[in-house]
């Protein structure tokens, strides 16, 4: 069956999916991060005392970023972690406790809730401090927020910063509503759109290099890039990012669903498929349906042990996304007609980066027409972005 948004609830056949070249493969497979450039950041940090910022993400082949730092004697003295936590087990939004690691036995600070900047006297003693957090390259996903005030903090106490640089999974296109300023929030610090196309590495030389930072603050930033990789190249995420980001698809789709968290819709927290599904008990009943339960990063999803009604997308992504998808927005509105859509008002703006597609929506606005009102800011955006390019 065919929904309305043009993805299938059952497999298609073989002969729609892309095919795959060689030299695709190969390119893939000798992607290598930031972190593995050792030669490129170790002179930079023997005899410092080190702060890390990371997560489960942080790796060097399989081994944690911190654990092969030690390994090699060098000072690392304190970790910091972002939303979900060090160990990436957390729920959005999620309270996450300061701590100490169990493995090494070092202090943790959160930088998430109330703390989300180190503050000077969290920073104090180090001498260094290396970022390297997994990014999806979404303007909502928290990590580009934590490195702005990582950022920030270390420009303070002049402290200089190494990004391990990784690539971005969605790094190939760019689309969505600019942010404007007056939305401005965690969940959007800066006027770009909601897919900008830059690795966290770049984007933390547009943070430094537009200015972003409190009072015109530069940071002294040093990017170690990727090997073998432009934005064209595809990635497949060795870890998780986030509890709920478990497989490609769902990292391909979470642009586009995500802003549904702020409507009555779910988008499949609490069952086998976050973010590669979307569904409502109000829904007309069709071939799929599920019902969200308490779980590893769901610890109380949005309709509990209800059955709801929607979509599969797992089986039908054979290529990968190239514009924010409109479709599923549209599609939940028009299905909801008559009922509450839209039930947290706030959010939704905050992650759209404006009041005005919420607008557009109620006026029954095509998918065309709220296009359209994108293009100029995203055509200034790219020029912006330009500038800020380490890879093709």
């Amino acid at each position: 069956m065919i929904s309305s948004c043009g993805y299938s609830n059952s497999p298609q056949h073989d002969e729609n999916k892309p095919v795959v070249l060689q030299d695709q493969i190969d390119r893939l497979a000798q992607v290598s991060v930031g972190a593995e450039q050792t030669v490129d950041y170790l002179p930079l940090l023997r005899d410092k005392k080190i702060g890390i910022v990371g997560n489960q993400s942080s790796l060097i082949g399989q081994t944690h970023l911190v654990d092969s730092l030690l390994s090699l004697g060098l000072n690392v003295v304190k970790v910091f972690s972002p939303e979900h936590g060090f160990r990436g087990d957390a729920d959005a939004g999620e309270h996450v406790s300061s701590k100490k690691d169990q493995k090494t036995g070092l202090p943790i600070v959160s930088l998430y809730g109330k703390n989300k900047k180190p503050t000077q006297e969290q920073l104090r003693g180090l001498e260094i401090v290396v970022f390297d957090i997994q990014d999806v390259g979404v303007r909502f996903y928290t990590y580009i927020s934590t490195l702005h005030y990582v950022m920030e903090a270390c420009a303070e106490a002049n402290i200089p910063l190494i990004v391990l640089d990784r690539p971005n999974p969605n790094g190939h296109y760019v689309d969505g509503p600019v942010l404007d300023p007056k939305f401005k929030s965690f969940v959007g610090m800066h006027p770009v759109p909601i897919v900008y196309g830059m690795t966290i590495g770049e984007y933390g030389k547009m943070i430094n290099g537009e200015k972003w930072l409190e009072k015109n603050l530069s940071c002294d930033l040093r990017v170690i890039p990727c090997k073998n990789y432009d934005h064209d190249t595809p990635y497949s995420l060795p870890v998780p990012p986030s509890p709920n980001l478990r497989s490609d698809v769902s990292i391909q789709l979470y642009p586009s669903l995500c802003i549904l968290e702020a409507t009555t819709v779910t988008v499949g927290r609490g069952t086998d498929g976050p973010f590669e599904r979307y569904g409502h008990p109000d829904f007309p009943k069709m071939e799929f349906e599920f019902t969200p339960k308490s779980g590893v990063g769901s610890k109380n999803p949005k309709y509990k042990g209800v059955k709801c009604y929607g979509y599969n997308l797992n089986d039908s992504i054979h290529k990968r996304a190239t514009q924010f998808d409109l479709s599923f927005l549209l599609n939940a509105n028009e299905l909801l007609k008559g009922k509450t859509f839209v039930d947290r008002t706030r959010m939704f703006n905050l992650l759209s980066g404006n009041d005005i597609l919420i607008k557009q929506l109620k006026v029954g606005k095509t998918e065309k027409e709220i296009r359209d009102t994108w293009k100029a800011d995203l055509d200034a955006f790219q020029l912006v972005r330009a500038k800020y390019l380490v890879y093709e």
